[in-house]
């Protein structure tokens, strides 16, 4: 017999929770919360206006707040709350507050300057910091790693690097930035705006030769950088000497590679820093700055900004099918009629968000049809397995809409989601078999993140979709996706999370999965999973995972508390069978807790991640429909 308080308390919790998630659904039937990410596109996006000459005064004084605020106490500005200053993050905020005329000596200057000078100054930054520096005339272009436009001519499969071996958000980048660093333009600075006093030596006298590498240490990693520095030298003679008989040409590719997918809603890849490349790439072109393609890709920059009070800084994409297919997930397994008017309203929206025509993936997959879901309200090159998993899961769950018309939208969607699963048994994100990991370490990916192979998290996605639409472990490509997680398992029981922070993300999502297919959860592995998540448990009952974990093993699933990452622990352990005992219960007694008057719950730290170890984020919504979610999914437990 449950104790009334508690069945009372938990009923509270969840009916405050579902109607402030509610309250937020939009009238056309979606959510979308604020996708915060670091200090680095709102830097960015005010550079952006000088190059192009389009400066906003009353705008870059907005941005100018929102970069004072952010400044850690060491004098950068970091990646994640409570992380160290990051050297690349630092120049460019405080390049764009000297830009937007902030005095150098202003103590928020004067404190990053050290900050930058200590680091090693730009020739420890990142790649695209380099390139960024070049474009003013603040960094030597030849210290900037060689990227020939002819990359544009290499057909997939037939050369082991072309931009379709790539991932989708690097091919985005990449192909304008191929044009920008052929033409290799500067926007000089006036001698008072130029960076001298951020190099620890003077600029002659420094090295440009080594690109930064953030990876772990690897023999193998040592020998592909030493190999793909010795090619990037060979590269840079030959541009410098060779007649380049295909340039031309290469250029021009590149040119309608680009205006074909510019000229659909969404912005390029629905991506700021792919949106801002391709406005450069063709101004370089010579396309005039009213031109519609580029008038386009403005817009789509401007509605990613966030204005609060006076301050103001940039998203780096919208999260509207994300959000929503989460949170009707979220609200029907709490309780909530499987017809209530607002998840009709919700499914209806999604459908309309269908992508059905042909993108990128389809290099690599030409028979198939079209039907994923892309994250952002218009992406339709790139659909993506796990908006379009969740979104299938919700259509699944939603009573009241015609059958005519979803039965087909989610017949579509799920052949194409099948039918992405990788070679190796796992899925990726946006496309299949994107899995040359050497690649990671050419000079041009310093950030480590230039493929989209299959992971833990997607696959354990794909097990609890296959899962809620009734197959079971005997079903062939489950056999072959339960192979992928049992070898991918860390020997401690966690699995890795790509695009959440992360050992405690990755279990959720791949004991959700293997719950949901009906993998007895007696298994060693399984319970070896469970008994992780209970030893990372905090004092306070909560679990937290800071975003270092994925610099630092050692930290996998320890950090301070927050709602969201305990909600995914919970989530959990119940998906397989774990309903009660102590840690259970202090959980459920965190988030009860934790719970604001008005059903809300907040998020101090990141919750996702962009690019591991050099790119997090945080979804404003994963604290409203995950708590909820895990507090409905505890009551059912208990009511058996």
């Amino acid at each position: 017999m449950l104790p009334s308080s508690l069945v009372t308390a938990l009923d509270e919790a969840i009916g405050r929770a579902q109607a402030h998630l509610l309250a937020m659904q939009a009238p056309d039937g979606h959510w979308v919360g604020q996708l915060e990410a670091d200090s680095t596109i709102t830097s960015e996006q005010l550079l952006l206006g000088h190059l192009l000459g389009q400066v906003k005064r009353d705008r870059e004084q907005q941005m100018v707040r929102y970069l004072r605020r952010r400044q850690v106490a060491d004098g950068g500005w970091n990646l994640y709350e409570g992380a160290p200053a990051d050297l690349s993050a630092t120049i460019k905020a405080y390049f764009a507050m000297k830009m937007a005329g902030v005095d150098v000596a202003d103590p928020a200057m004067v404190a990053a300057r050290e900050r930058i000078r200590a680091m090693g100054g730009p020739t420890r930054a990142n790649v695209f910091t380099k390139i960024l520096l070049a474009l003013f005339g603040e960094y030597d272009w030849n210290g900037v790693p060689t990227m020939p436009v002819e990359i544009m001519l290499l057909p997939p499969p037939f050369f082991l690097f072309n931009i379709y071996e790539v991932s989708y958000w690097s091919r985005c980048v990449i192909v304008p930035l191929l044009i920008i660093m052929d033409r290799k333009p500067i926007t000089w600075l006036p001698p008072e705006r130029a960076l001298d006093e951020l190099w620890p030596v003077p600029r002659e006298q420094a090295s440009l030769r080594f690109p930064r590498r953030p990876q772990p240490f690897s023999w193998t990693g040592l020998f592909w950088k030493s190999f793909f520095i010795g090619v990037d030298d060979g590269l840079k003679i030959w541009e410098r000497f060779s007649p380049r008989p295909l340039r031309k040409r290469a250029v021009e590719t590149a040119r309608q590679w680009l205006e074909e997918r510019l000229a659909v809603p969404g912005g390029l890849g629905g991506i700021y820093p792919a949106m801002a490349n391709s406005i450069l790439a063709l101004r370089v072109l010579g396309y005039p700055e009213d031109h519609p393609l580029i008038l386009g890709q403005l817009k789509e920059i401007e509605a990613l900004a966030v204005v609060e009070g006076d301050e103001c800084h940039y998203q780096p994409c919208p999260s509207p099918v994300w959000d929503t297919a989460l949170a009707m997930n979220a609200l029907v397994e709490t309780g909530l009629a499987s017809d209530h008017p607002a998840l009709q309203r919700a499914a209806e929206w999604l459908l309309a968000h269908q992508v059905l025509v042909p993108g990128d993936w389809q290099v690599k997959r030409p028979h198939m049809q079209p039907g994923g879901w892309a994250f952002q309200y218009d992406n339709p090159f790139y659909p993506d397995l796990d908006d379009t998993a969740v979104v299938l899961m919700a259509l699944e769950k939603v009573r009241g809409i015609d059958p005519e018309r979803t039965r087909p939208a989610r017949e579509r969607g799920l052949g194409w989601f099948l039918g992405m699963q990788g070679q190796d048994g796992g899925w990726a994100s946006f496309d299949a078999d994107n899995n040359r990991l050497y690649l990671n370490n050419i000079p041009f990916a310093d950030h480590g993140a230039l493929l989209d192979p299959s992971t833990e998290d997607l696959t354990g996605r794909g097990l609890e979709l296959l899962g809620t639409l009734g197959h079971g472990p005997d079903f062939e490509p489950v056999e072959r996706a339960l192979d992928f997680i049992r070898h991918s398992q860390r020997h401690d029981g966690p699995w890795y999370g790509r695009w959440g922070v992360n050992y405690i993300y990755g279990t959720w999502s791949v004991l959700r999965g293997l719950g949901a297919i009906g993998v007895d959860p007696r298994h060693e592995y399984v319970q070896r999973a469970v008994r992780w998540l209970l030893r990372r448990q905090n004092e306070d009952g909560g679990w937290g995972e800071t975003c270092e974990s994925y610099v630092r093993v050692d930290l996998a699933g320890r950090g301070p508390s927050i709602p969201s990452q305990t909600a995914w622990a919970l989530l959990a352990m119940l998906a397989v069978g774990t309903t009660q005992g102590p840690g259970v219960e202090r959980g459920v007694e965190y988030l009860l807790r934790t719970q604001q008057p008005d059903g809300s719950w907040e998020d101090p730290y990141w919750n996702g991640t962009g690019f591991p170890r050099v790119f997090y984020l945080k979804y404003h919504l994963y604290a409203q429909y995950f708590p909820l979610w895990a507090l409905g999914v505890y009551r059912r437990a208990l009511h058996g």
